[in-house]
């Protein structure tokens, strides 16, 4: 059994909170859970994008990740996603290369279509025209980044032309680019086994970020897909190309974590997707399911806390995250997503035993520093460029 040299830790904010907490509070809390991960060594902290959801609630993670750089010095941060098809391309390459500058170089990029149904409705995003909004989105963002004036994309969904009124004396006519050169590390969501875009971004040198809720057979085929069309593209995938997110709640006892997990804020955020989706997707929850096979009734928060969620106590936990990678291939990444603080304490207290006792585990197992990609100087946590 091993685990990959490197295996990077992550947060991922959704954020999923109840719908009757203060917007001001899940706010506050959530710049706390940012500051805990640091303390606690998280390299990447991700956060997602929503516009019309009292539940899903950060409408803009650029700006709530700005925030975040002002209380942490290393944690790497990254919108997850961007949803493009919301948002002029030239709108979307100025204000991320900003915030690469902004964090020295800590930022990381999600590209993606978004999914909450109002949003898409509020911003007049027809469904069968996502996967070419958001192809089409990135190449203007990747040409704006290159920084060659003047320009001129003519597009289906958008255009960006600037080239008759350029004042290069006056420094009038400039595009920004990130401080990460070419760019910073990009990702896209996935959820199905394979797709197109997963197979695009695999050839395009993107990485891949694995739903949460997937069930381990799905996640074998993914890395599979991905790997296939990297290879067809002349390049060959690597663990730090994949980041696999879980639901993950430690506790004392595996017992006791498991008790919990199905009744707290893990459970409910389960109970709420499943939900979500039988109402407003066309396939209902199909895309949740571990095959083709297995029946509607059968989809279920027991089914999740059985195959996919991993709680238990330290070395519980330990066990199924090895067991987990040694099945569906060398990710490089592990990402636990947040949940609502209904109980802080305990939510705190699965973090800190998840850190002191879970991580230090798996680098036993292995032999190597978890620190992969950071270098100590100074007893300060420094993020380097290729992290």
């Amino acid at each position: 059994m091993s685990i990959h040299r490197g295996l990077r830790i992550g947060m991922f904010v959704m954020p999923i909170h109840g719908a009757q907490k203060p917007w001001a509070q899940c706010i506050d809390e959530d710049l706390e859970l940012a500051v805990q991960c640091e303390r606690l060594g998280f390299h990447d902290f991700w956060v997602g994008e929503h516009h019309s959801s009292s539940r899903e609630n950060i409408v803009m993670p650029e700006m709530f990740l700005a925030r975040v750089l002002g209380s942490t010095q290393s944690m790497r941060i990254g919108p997850a996603p961007v949803c493009l098809q919301y948002h002029h391309p030239m709108h979307v390459a100025g204000r991320l290369a900003f915030l690469d500058h902004m964090s020295h170089g800590r930022l990381n990029v999600c590209f993606g279509p978004g999914a909450i149904p109002t949003d898409l409705e509020v911003f007049g995003a027809q469904p069968n025209e996502t996967s070419a909004r958001v192809a089409e989105s990135v190449d203007m963002i990747l040409k704006v980044w290159e920084g060659r004036v003047p320009i001129d994309l003519k597009g289906r969904f958008w255009n960006v032309t600037m080239k008759d009124h350029l004042h290069p004396e006056y420094g009038v006519g400039h595009l920004h680019r990130p401080l990460q050169q070419p760019h910073p590390p990009i990702s896209v969501p996935t959820i199905s086994r394979s797709s197109p875009g997963l197979v695009q971004a695999a050839a395009r040198g993107f990485r891949m970020i694995s739903h949460h809720m997937l069930h381990a057979d799905v996640l074998r085929e993914q890395w599979r897909t991905y790997c296939a069309a990297a290879a067809a593209a002349g390049r060959t995938a690597t663990p730090q190309d994949w980041a696999v997110v879980r639901n993950i709640f430690v506790a004392e006892t595996t017992q006791e974590a498991r008790q919990l997990a199905r009744h707290n804020s893990l459970g409910s955020c389960i109970r709420y997707i499943l939900d979500l989706t039988r109402a407003t997707a066309p396939a209902g929850i199909a895309m949740w399911k571990r095959d083709a096979h297995q029946a509607d009734a059968d989809c279920d928060l027991d089914y999740f806390l059985d195959d996919v969620v991993i709680a238990g106590d330290p070395e519980h936990v330990t066990r199924q995250l090895v067991e987990l990678r040694n099945t569906v291939g060398p990710f490089g990444s592990l990402v636990l997503t947040a949940h609502d603080w209904d109980d802080r304490a305990r939510w705190m207290r699965s973090l800190e035993l998840f850190a002191h006792e879970v991580v230090p585990a798996l680098n036993r197992l292995t032999g190597e520093s978890q620190q992969g990609g950071r270098q100590i100087r100074n007893g300060m946590t420094i993020s380097t460029p290729d992290s």
